[in-house]
């Protein structure tokens, strides 16, 4: 039989689970014919920061040119904004890039790439993908085990991978927790904190991330555009570090990684401080909307300081997102994230959240979620 270069993939590729991206809704609609409602990945539902849109007018015409592949402009306002040096800042096609490239530096045949089950399966992905080995620890209550991961640090790890909060199950550890965690870490071990929804938690004392970046350098902090300033599309987002792993992930970063266009929408969109508040407004009320509704209907569901939140069915979740696909309804079903009885569902508007959940109670309706019992209600 004659060979071909798929023959040839190596090992670790072949037993990827690909990235499941949530489904259009354009598709949705044009399969379906119905008009539907996109509450599956995690999107701002007021759309785009109003003072990027205006950026993006402007400098959409020069778009025949190639952009700045340093994102100059782009670091000096974040230097200026976070208090770090410019050339500890490095600019990506979404965190998505970035947190690639800190696999590509570091991982090879025989080390170990570190993260918790239930997270964010890029973590994964990136890890085999380099070439690494993919050591997992386990969660406690829908949390990062902090101390778990820290017993699981071998001489062969080199880089851990931490959500905070977290994605699929919006949970969140606070500044004295990571620090405790932080120094049990070897120096020459790589911590890669993704605080993809920082601007959504309102807890006391959140992060201290960019104060210990500054000094560290075994602490890459990743930061996105696509949540709360609303730029999902654009593909942009940063990265905090030493200035030395800063220059190595330039080495192997795409040049003209991002557009010209996403440049100039995240300088706005920095400044656009009303589209952050209305976002965060929004976002709080549509969580009481979401809570007292799922309550109602008697659902379990892991409180979030995210823009979603994970609902507990008690049984397959695949069959529950089909139905409520029927009714317009695009939500994520979390079996390959790590919880099989559960969906991820995004904080709409409060039209989008009560479409949601009317469509929701015909589900419970007809079956097949079971509602709580009342022990676990009175729990």
């Amino acid at each position: 039989m004659t060979k071909t270069p798929s023959d040839h993939v190596r090992a670790g590729i072949r037993e990827i689970d690909p990235y499941k991206p949530g489904k259009p809704i354009e598709e949705v609609e044009r399969e379906m014919k119905i008009r539907a409602v996109k509450l599956a990945s995690n999107e701002n539902p007021l759309g785009p920061s109003p003072l990027a849109v205006e950026a993006v007018k402007a400098v959409v015409g020069e778009s025949h040119r190639y952009p700045d592949g340093g994102g100059h402009a782009l670091r000096k306002k974040l230097s200026a904004r976070l208090g770090v040096e410019m050339e500890q800042i490095v600019v990506g096609d979404g965190t998505s890039e970035l947190l690639d490239l800190a696999g590509r530096i570091l991982l090879g045949p025989g080390d170990e790439g570190l993260t918790s089950k239930g997270s964010f399966p890029l973590y994964y992905i990136v890890i085999r993908a380099a070439g690494g080995t993919l050591v997992e620890a386990p969660m406690e209550d829908h949390r990062f085990d902090l101390n778990a991961l820290a017993k699981a640090i071998t001489p062969r790890t080199r880089v851990i991978y931490l959500a905070n909060p977290n994605n699929p199950t919006g949970t969140v550890f606070n500044a004295e927790a990571f620090a405790k965690f932080f120094e049990q870490v070897p120096t020459d071990v790589l911590v890669v904190l993704d605080e993809a929804y920082y601007e959504y938690v309102e807890i006391p004392n959140y992060s201290r991330s960019i104060e210990l970046a500054k000094t560290r350098p075994n602490l890459l902090v990743l930061r996105t555009f696509s949540k709360v300033y609303g730029m999902a599309g654009m593909r942009i987002g940063y990265g905090v570090g030493s200035a030395e792993l800063v220059e190595h992930l330039n080495k192997v970063r795409s040049p003209f990684n991002t557009s010209n266009v996403a440049q100039a929408a995240a300088i706005a969109a920095l400044d656009d401080h009303e589209h952050v508040r209305r976002s965060l407004e929004s976002n709080g009320a549509g969580l009481k909307q979401l809570y007292a509704g799922l309550e109602r209907l008697g659902l379990c569901y892991v409180p979030t300081v995210t823009n979603f939140v994970l609902v507990e069915l008690g049984v397959d979740s695949v069959p529950v997102a089909q139905e409520l696909l029927l009714r317009g309804v695009i939500v994520r079903p979390m079996a390959w994230m790590g919880f099989p009885n559960a969906i991820r569902v995004s904080v709409g508007t409060e039209e989008e959240n009560a479409k949601f959940l009317a469509a929701m109670e015909k589900v419970c309706v007809a079956g097949p979620v079971r509602p709580k019992t009342k022990g676990e209600a009175d729990a």
